[in-house]
């Protein structure tokens, strides 16, 4: 009979120390959030269903209602949950140990590599840095949230490798690090020279795609299906650390052993690197003219105005989806006009906003990923101009 563990700790030895245990006896393990309220703690709880908890004081107990795993599964790790209930991927040991393994190998293996989990727990991008610590003995921190100082203490005493998302990237001194892996959300087209920037999600146990090209063992390709002629289409992955299947039994893997992401994305002739345009639900189709949010959103960042934007399309009657710049301003308010200007120099017109709806803050996952779907689903802002 084989547990689920729901692990309610912040992290610190005491973390890693609860995973080992669960794993030594034959049980599974679910890291839970540490932040954001505690409503949306209860609804992983309930939608993935564990038969123990280890609470906050380090106390184990049985849970009603709670469903067993099979023999070798390792952890059950939940989606970030941007649209609607939680699912939770479940992985073996077999693709943990995969993971761990093909990741370090490509980031650096050594007596002296040292690594920090300094990202959230709950989620593959914190905990696949225990475990890849754990399999290949390396030595290991783990802080129960980040901080900069806490960071840079860490570097100071030993740590070489870390695990980052870009929004903190500018809060830390990259030069003190030999590694920065760098996942989550949308890669700066300028980072540090040390940084990788990795490509996966839950369901790949995390990034299998470096700078671009597949880690060893890892294949990937653009749907022939659903490629358009410029040859971009939705990403297939097939790696040996996908997930068995998901906590309420469907299985996202074809039979061939493909997975597809959601995102769409080309491969570069040539150097067979990888190019991600997003997320196929993000698709922004104005006009009958494509476009992408990230691109637009960068350059709309470099506006000294906006604090931060997000790009996403609103229902219109003449162009079919109208493109709409979501801002938080800073001490001055963006206009349309200047907006329209800066996307103009560089984009295609159909890239250039239409609209502007000013905010106070973006909705955002723990990772720092927009939450997209509370944008589009919400009504317009009554200070939108167009």
């Amino acid at each position: 009979m084989q547990e689920l563990v729901a692990i309610d700790l912040p992290g610190g030895k005491e973390f890693v120390a609860a995973v080992q245990r669960c794993w030594d006896r034959g049980d599974a393990v679910l890291p839970l959030p540490q932040r954001g309220p505690i409503s949306w703690q209860r609804s992983i709880i309930d939608a993935l269903e564990p038969t123990r908890i280890i609470g906050p004081d380090g106390e184990e107990s049985a849970h009603a209602g709670g469903r067993l795993v099979e023999p070798g599964d390792a952890a059950v790790i939940a989606t970030s949950g941007t649209t609607g209930s939680p699912k939770g991927a479940v992985h073996t040991h077999t693709s943990i140990q995969s993971a761990a393994f093909t990741t370090a190998t490509a980031a650096g293996v050594g007596p002296d590599v040292h690594w920090l989990a300094c990202l959230p727990l709950d989620h593959v991008g914190g905990f696949s840095v225990i475990t890849r610590a754990l399999h290949t003995a390396a030595a290991l921190d783990v802080h129960s949230r980040f901080a900069a100082s806490d960071v840079a203490d860490a570097a100071r005493n030993g740590a070489t490798h870390v695990s980052l998302v870009p929004s903190v990237l500018n809060r830390v001194s990259a030069a003190d690090w030999r590694v920065i892996l760098l996942g989550g959300s949308a890669i700066p087209f300028e980072r540090p020279a040390n940084s990788v920037a990795t490509y996966g999600m839950t369901e790949t146990f995390g990034g299998v795609v470096y700078d671009g090209l597949a880690l060893n063992g890892v294949a990937m390709r653009i749907s022939e299906a659903s490629r358009s002629a410029d040859g971009s289409g939705p990403i297939e992955l097939s790696t040996r650390s996908l997930l068995r299947c998901y906590r309420d039994g469907t299985d996202p893997v074809s039979k061939d052993g493909w997975y597809r992401t959601g995102d769409i994305g080309w491969i570069e002739p040539g150097t067979g690197k990888l190019h991600v345009d997003g997320r196929s639900d993000d698709l922004i189709i104005t006009g009958g003219e494509k476009v992408w949010p990230g691109p637009v959103e960068e350059l709309l960042l470099t506006v000294p105005s906006i604090r931060e934007v997000a790009v996403i399309g609103r229902p219109d009657p003449e162009w079919g989806q109208r493109v709409t710049a979501v801002v938080v301003p800073n001490e001055t308010t963006p206009t349309l006009a200047e907006l329209r200007h800066i996307v103009l120099e560089h984009l295609p017109p159909a890239c250039a906003p239409r609209a502007v709806e000013l905010v106070d803050s973006l909705p955002r996952t723990s990772l720092g990923k927009i939450r997209r779907s509370q944008l589009t689903n919400a009504t317009e802002t009554p200070n939108s101009n167009g």
